[in-house]
């Protein structure tokens, strides 16, 4: 909590430090000088609320954590190009006669942003291909986590992006939690747990919780609980795992894991994935479903095959990408991870939270095709 804590009064700081940044700099355009017919007092006066009015705008428009996300790519940019030019004028000599390193700033950082918001809210598809001697028969499993639904997409985008998992026609879907969020509606809630309902898996729909599903701010906040998320779930034939396994045929387990904020943040305990595996048939191939990557050495040593993931967003923002696995929150932010002989994923998300660009990452869906070892 410390940690958070720190990062959150540093993000502030460097938010502050930014929209100061940017109001200096915008009062190196001709117009400003000239508008305010070069008055300093009048040109920083004008600046200021340029970059703060601008600030206020977008938090109003979208949400103040994505304005802190635009005001800190700005200033990033605006700070490098301004050194690159800096360095191009000492190379030829002379100065340039217009403030071209504050235009190249403003399209880079508007392209930078574009980018983001549509790698955040368009959905890829992501395949990985594992081979085991566990499996007799080709098996397809879809995975996605992170959807919560309200935030780039509603109920009806929800169910957009299951035709497209449908169509891969995979047997198996696993949601890997964050399936809804606080702002999520009950409304939303229901409908997407209906669409999940008419969906045709062979095999079935497996659901675990991750740290947002109960909702931080009670039921009477988003006008539905954990429990009623259970009951929706269930009775669209979803099958909710906590610290639970369901054999599938005869190759296959998965178990679903209690979320690590149960531990966390909510005082309470959770199975060990030693206690999980008892009484499994390792000759079987073993899938557990955990949403924050956080485990993987005891994973790694209890001789689970495949751990499959969420919760980090991919990392989310370039070049911030890392911060959870630096600061021990995470043991991988995105992709494909084997130790001993377990593989693990962690998907980006097929959403997002609050933050609605994805400028170190993209939104996806997984596909994991398991395969007999010839």
């Amino acid at each position: 909590m410390t940690m958070w804590i720190i990062i959150m009064w540093t993000t502030l700081a460097i938010t502050g430090t930014s929209l100061l940044y940017l109001s200096n700099r915008v009062g190196k355009f001709a117009w400003a000088e000239n508008i305010t017919k070069h008055n300093n007092r009048y040109k920083n006066t004008l600046s200021v609320l340029l970059v703060f009015g601008l600030f206020a705008a977008i938090g109003i428009a979208i949400n103040y954590m994505n304005a802190i996300v635009c005001a800190i790519y700005f200033a990033m940019i605006w700070l490098l190009c301004d050194t690159l030019f800096w360095i191009f004028e000492k190379l030829r000599g002379q100065t340039f006669q217009a403030y071209y390193s504050g235009f190249a700033a403003i399209v880079i950082s508007i392209l930078a942003l574009s980018y983001g918001w549509y790698a955040d809210h368009h959905v890829w598809k992501t395949e990985y291909t594992f081979f085991s001697d566990k499996v007799k028969n080709d098996i397809k499993i879809a995975m996605f986590a992170d959807s919560h639904i309200g935030t780039t997409f509603n109920a009806e985008g929800f169910a957009a992006n299951m035709d497209n998992i449908q169509a891969q026609n995979p047997d198996i879907l696993i949601i890997a939690g964050d399936f809804v969020d606080d702002g999520t509606s009950r409304d939303d809630m229901v409908k997407s747990c209906e669409k999940l309902g008419k969906m045709q898996i062979k095999n079935g729909i497996y659901f675990v919780f991750g740290n947002h599903d109960n909702g931080y701010y009670g039921a009477d906040y988003r006008g539905f609980s954990g429990a009623e998320l259970i009951s929706e779930l269930q009775k669209n034939n979803v099958i909710v795992l906590k610290d639970e396994n369901v054999s599938i045929g005869d190759d296959l387990y998965i178990i679903g894991r209690r979320d690590f904020s149960v531990e966390k943040e909510m005082g309470g305990k959770r199975k060990s994935m030693k206690q999980l595996m008892e009484n499994l048939d390792d000759a079987r191939y073993i899938i557990a479903a955990d949403h924050q990557p956080a485990d993987y050495k005891n994973q790694a040593e209890s001789g689970v095959d495949l751990v499959v993931s969420g919760h980090t967003h991919g990392g989310q923002l370039f070049p911030f990408n890392n911060v959870g696995k630096w600061i021990g929150a995470n043991d991988k932010i995105y992709g494909h991870e084997k130790r001993n002989k377990t593989d693990f994923i962690v998907t980006s998300g097929i959403s997002d939270w609050a933050i609605k660009f994805k400028t170190g990452t993209k939104s996806e869906y997984v596909i994991i095709n398991l395969k007999p070892r010839i």
